[in-house]
Order: structure tokens, then C-alpha cells, then sequence
């Protein structure tokens, strides 16, 4: 069969990964299900690895189509653009729910919790320690992200790799550092409102920092395979808008429950 590609929408090949990813996260769900319930991680296990496999060859095929197949074209690259804003969009959202319940909870705090906030009993990080560093870390990796972009755009492969590589490094430790933190805490995410606040919303942003540095590291891997030019490099600007929201959101979390909710 014949294919003519005689025009420049978005229309892809026929893929077996929506159904394998659908197949996958149910296995995943009733896995967690069965793993609550009855202690035992096998569906859990099976789900995690569907997940994982369909999410790895399904990238594959995009990276073969933005690359060797020529199909991302000047159109079908700005309906990927519209895509990630209108992600990143529903993530600010996302995190809004957190902020909200934060706010709501620590400018007019019950009486069942002391009528202060932090709460009576809760003893709150203090915020010029490791939350600081994290900010000067998460700070900086922002310029290093912004250093790549210029270094691609100027064509210029050993810095693109250099600074890609810092970055990568930079999100590790940032990592390391939230995993430490967690593990001093002096309260658990079953500590009253404070707990759940910043258990939920500093976990999830952690979790977003976790996938923004794989999102850099394929793309540093992608950059070594020369899959980049200077006007064809949609994937490493997807990761650094990313990358620079997982930064907003990190100074918001520093302003508001580290720095204020103190």
C-alpha cells in the first residue's frame, strides 16, 4: 500500500500503545486495589511494567517520527506547542488545588487544630536550610536549561551537552536533598491539615521534578543521536517549559509553606 503524504496535518500510523497504555493503568489501578486490600503487589508489579514498557515504545515512535520520518512539520509542530501549553496550563490548576486547600486552612485555622497555624504540636522546617538550598539549586537549573536552549540555537553541540548534563545534575540533587528532608521530617503526612498540605503539595512537586529531569535526560540522549538542529528542537523546548514551571511552583511552595507558613 501506497502512502501519500500530500498534506501537513497531524494524522499518525496506526498505534498498538493506546490500548497497551489503557491495559496497563488498568492493571496499575487495581493492582494499587488489590496491594491496599490484600497485601499483595503481583497485579501491581505486571501493571507497573505495562506502564513502563508502552510508555518507552510509544515515545520511541515519536522520536522516529519527529526525526526519520519528517512527519513533524512546521504545522504539526505548532499543534504540539498548543498541546504542552494547554498541559502545563491544567498542571498550574493542579497545583492551585494544593495552594488552595494550604490557604484556606492557614489564614483561618479551627479550633480543632489550636486555632494557629502551624498547628499546636507541629514543629515546621526551618526555611533558610534545605528548602533554601533547593531553591538556589532549582534557581540555577533554570539558567542552565536557558544555556541550552541558546547553545542549540547557536548550533553549539559540546555546550548543549554541557549544560543539559548540569542540569540533569542539578534535578538529582534537588531529589537527593527533598528525599533527606523527608527522611528528618519531624511530622508525617498523617500530622492534621499541615501534614497533608505539605506532604501532598511538596510530594507532587517533587514527583514533577522526577519526571522533568528523565523529560531532559531522553533529551540530552536525543541531543548525542543528533536528533536536534537549531529550527527542529520542539522536544527540548517542551522539557524546558516544563522544566521552568516545576521552577515557578517551587518558589511559590518556598514563599508560601516554607517561608509564610512558618
Amino acid at each position: 500500500m501506497k502512502n501519500n503524504f500530500n498534506h501537513p496535518y497531524h494524522l499518525v500510523d496506526f498505534s498498538p500503545w493506546p490500548l497497551t497504555g489503557s491495559i496497563g493503568v488498568l492493571t496499575l489501578v487495581t493492582g494499587m486495589m488489590k496491594w491496599f486490600h490484600n497485601f499483595n503487589i503481583n497485579l501491581l508489579i505486571l501493571g507497573y511494567i505495562i506502564t513502563i514498557l508502552t510508555m518507552y515504545q510509544w515515545w520511541r515512535d515519536i522520536c522516529r517520527e519527529g526525526t526519520l520520518q519528517g512527519k513533524h512539520t512546521i504545522l504539526v509542530t505548532k499543534g504540539l506547542r498548543w498541546g504542552m501549553i494547554l498541559f502545563i496550563i491544567s498542571e498550574i490548576f493542579f497545583f492551585l488545588s494544593f495552594f488552595w486547600a494550604f490557604f484556606h486552612s492557614s489564614l483561618s485555622p479551627n479550633i480543632e487544630i489550636g486555632a494557629m497555624w502551624p498547628p499546636m504540636s507541629i514543629i515546621a522546617f526551618n526555611p533558610f536550610q534545605i528548602p533554601l538550598l533547593n531553591t538556589i539549586i532549582l534557581i540555577t537549573s533554570g539558567i542552565t536549561v536557558t544555556w541550552a536552549h541558546h547553545a542549540i540555537m547557536e548550533n553549539n553541540y559540546s555546550q548543549t551537552t554541557q549544560s543539559l548534563f548540569f542540569t540533569i545534575m542539578l534535578g538529582i540533587y534537588f531529589t537527593i536533598l527533598q528525599a533527606y528532608e523527608y527522611f528528618e521530617a519531624p511530622f508525617t503526612i498523617a500530622d492534621s491539615i499541615y501534614g497533608s498540605t505539605f506532604f501532598m503539595a511538596t510530594g507532587f512537586h517533587g514527583l514533577h521534578v522526577m519526571i522533568g529531569t528523565l523529560f531532559l535526560l531522553v533529551c540530552l540522549i536525543r541531543h548525542i543521536k543528533n536528533h536536534f538542529s537549531n529550527n527542529h528542537h520542539f522536544g527540548f523546548e517542551a522539557a524546558a517549559w516544563y522544566w521552568h514551571f516545576v521552577d515557578v511552583v517551587w518558589l511559590f511552595l518556598f514563599i508560601s509553606i516554607y517561608w509564610w507558613g512558618n
